[in-house]
Order: C-alpha cells, then structure tokens, then sequence
C-alpha cells in the first residue's frame, strides 16, 4: 500500500524549489502510508557542503549523555564535524571521504545504526505521520537536483525506524518500495551468506542489498535492476536513485501503482496522480504508466 514519490531536475533554476516541491508531493500520498515517512535530498551543500561527506545515523542508536554527545564523541577524529539532528535521524557530516567518516562514526559512536552515506545525499528516516516528519526534517527548506520520499504501511516487518524507508546501504544510494518481495528470506539468506549484513527484518532492505552488492560488482543501475526482477518474486514498485540519476522498475504483473511525468524541466514518479499535479508545467508533461519489469532511467 506504501506511498512513493520521486522528482528529478533537469532545470537547475528549479533545484532552490526541490525541497517544496516534494514537501508538497509526499503530502499527497499520506493516506498510502501513514506509519512513517522517509525522504533523500540529493545535492543540498548546506546539509552536505562541497568537498564534505555525510552519513545518516537513528537518532536513538546514538549514546546521548548531552545535546552535544555525538559532536564530543568524534571531535577528536573529526574537529571539523557538522551534527543535525531531525527526529529519528542525526545527520553527521565532516571533509573527509565517506569511508573515513564511516570509520570515525564506527569508532565514536559504536551503537550508532547507519542509514545513509555519500557525497552527495542525507537521508532523514523515521516513524510517526508524514506530514509532522516532513517539518522535522525541514523538506521545505531543501534545495538540489533530485530527492524522493517514502510513506509506508509495514507488512513485513515492525513499524520501527530501521524499518523505514528508504534504505540507503550503498554510496549516494538509495531504494524506495511499495509491494512485498515473496522470496526475500531466501535472497536474505544467500547474501549473509556471502558476508552481507542487515539492518532490520524489512523485505525492502534485501532488494536495496541485492542491488548495492550487483553495483559493487560493476553493474550499471540498469543491468543491475533487471537482475533484480530475474531474481525476486512478488508485487513490487521500486524507485531507486543514486549520484547518477533515477530508475523506476515494476514486477511482471505491474499491480502496484505508479506514474511518470516528464518535462524538459524534470522527471517525476508517484504512486497516484494527484502527487503530481501540483508540478509546474504539469499540463505539457508527457504522463504513462510503466510498463512491467522494463527499467526506466534517466542520467544527470
């Protein structure tokens, strides 16, 4: 039943719009999810600066002995350390590459849950209604080129902030999911067995697992997204973004929602329709529904 929206900018006059425009998106899908909500900002340099890495932690996996426990926790490995806290979520950042901030979070705050890394993203995740998270976050006030954002009704697993979507376990990463994968035990079970951890007992995290381990093994998103429809069984829209650009892929019997808008402006995804209609210029968008199991994409 979960809600899913997604807007990619091709109009870089619109990135100072991003934040609103998707604000007003997610609002429209509440009622398809209404026991979490989760979004990724691609390209905002305030919550990641330029030449700065940033990872997303779960707030309540960090030891919080004060307002400023995780800034003391890595100011000796990292002086220059930017910490936000919105909701669930604390988002770290410093100018290092992202595995040495990986590194340093790992070593200062050994408890924390990591739930997004990059260059180029911050991801904010949580439990509670939508539209209250999207003011904790401050989505209005984001700016970049691309984001999307999640409302989940759980089905498979608990309404937990791990839970939630997206699940960001690759760089500049992430995977949003409305449907049910049918065999995700199994795939768990292979990829734990090739050394690959989980975080939460979500169906959804086994895709975004399975794609980031087809990324890290030199597939485009492309080759890797088709390897992912061979491989799962089940009803399912996936969205999925990266540093690259944005992809959108439906099972074989496509009975999960979704539609595409394009403009020369931008690309957006949603759930329904009316998430889209408050897009500018959505009048002239060319608007279709996805075909099943053939993979969308579109570069920066």
């Amino acid at each position: 039943m979960c809600g899913i929206v997604g807007l990619h900018l091709r109009d870089p006059n619109l990135y100072p719009r991003l934040g609103t425009l998707l604000e007003t998106m997610l609002c429209q899908v509440i009622e398809r999810g209404p026991d979490s909500a989760g979004v990724a900002v691609y390209g905002d340099t305030r919550r990641c600066p330029d030449g700065y890495a940033a990872v997303s932690v779960l707030a309540d996996r960090v030891d919080k002995d004060s307002d400023d426990a995780p800034k003391d926790a890595l100011a000796g490995l990292l002086p220059d350390i930017v910490v936000t806290e919105a909701g669930d979520t604390t988002v770290l950042a410093a100018p290092v590459t992202v595995d040495e901030l990986l590194a340093a979070v790992r070593q200062g705050l050994p408890r924390a849950r990591v739930v997004g890394s990059g260059t180029d993203l911050t991801v904010y995740k949580g439990t509670g209604h939508p539209h209250e998270l999207a003011v904790t976050y401050d989505l209005a006030g984001a700016q970049g080129w691309q984001g999307l954002a999640h409302t989940r009704m759980a089905t498979e697993s608990a309404v937990t902030p791990e839970g939630c979507h997206p699940f960001s376990v690759g760089p500049d990463q992430c995977l949003v999911h409305n449907g049910s994968f049918a065999n995700h035990a199994t795939i768990r079970r292979d990829l734990r067995f090739a050394g690959i951890e989980f975080d939460s007992e979500n169906d959804s995290e086994v895709g975004a697992r399975f794609l980031a381990a087809r990324l890290a093994k030199g597939d485009d998103l492309q080759m890797a997204l088709r390897a992912l429809c061979e491989a799962f069984d089940g009803f399912y829209t996936l969205l999925v973004t990266s540093k690259d650009g944005f992809a959108v892929v439906r099972d074989a019997i496509a009975c999960k929602p979704a539609i595409i808008a394009e403009t020369s402006q931008w690309v957006a995804m949603a759930s329904e329709f009316r998430a889209l209609a408050g897009l500018p210029g959505i009048e002239d968008a060319r608007i279709y529904e996805p075909e099943p199991e053939r993979v969308y994409a579109w570069a920066r």
